[in-house]
């Protein structure tokens, strides 16, 4: 070997081990973005679970509460207003809060009815609701969890290199304001 080819082996395995690290940094960076993707998919599918179980609900609500017509549209128009809603988590939880409530304002509707309480329709219906809330919150903490770890990548120093060369953008947390609202709703009867 000529003395002139050491130093070009050295800088070309420097240079090979450094695209290496980029490589390895970009990968693990993408394995976060999509864990974050993921993890909003099951947020959306119990979401979308629970848009479908309300308008049963309702319909049974309906048949002893026929007068109560207000609260219905308060009800179907929140939640249309959610289904609707691609936007992000922030927009999403906004009209979660709406929906949320109205459902609350339903079930203390349905405390006035006794026979309602005992249909068979609507405790399973209320069972339903709640699991779906059960698994929507443990759906939450885990779509927080991979966005906190995504952006402590984006902000931590060397990753946070490798993600602004490839235009690597933080997400938001999908947060209820309300601490009320972070409960699932009361369905006891």
């Amino acid at each position: 070997m000529s003395a002139g080819l050491v130093p070009l082996l050295v800088l070309a395995g420097i240079a090979l081990l450094i695209a290496l690290w980029v490589a390895g940094m970009y990968n693990g960076l993408v394995r976060v973005r999509n864990a974050c993707d993921e993890s909003w998919a099951d947020i959306d599918t119990e979401l979308r679970r629970r848009y479908d179980l309300i308008p049963n609900l309702i319909e049974t609500v309906k048949g002893y509460a026929t007068h109560e017509r207000d609260v219905f549209e308060r009800v179907i128009q929140a939640r249309n207003a959610a289904v609707a809603n691609t936007g992000s988590p922030a927009s999403q939880a906004k009209d979660e809060n709406a929906l949320v409530g109205g459902l609350r304002q339903l079930f203390a509707l349905a405390e006035n009815y006794p026979d309602l309480k005992a249909n068979q329709n609507f405790v399973k219906l209320q069972e339903e609701l709640a699991n779906t809330e059960d698994r929507l919150q443990r759906s939450r903490r885990f779509y927080n969890a991979n966005v906190r770890d995504l952006n402590n990548r984006l902000e931590v120093f060397p990753s946070n290199i490798i993600a602004q060369m490839f235009a690597f953008h933080a997400r938001e947390y999908f947060e209820i304001e309300d601490e009320a609202v972070r409960q699932a709703p009361a369905v006891k009867f």
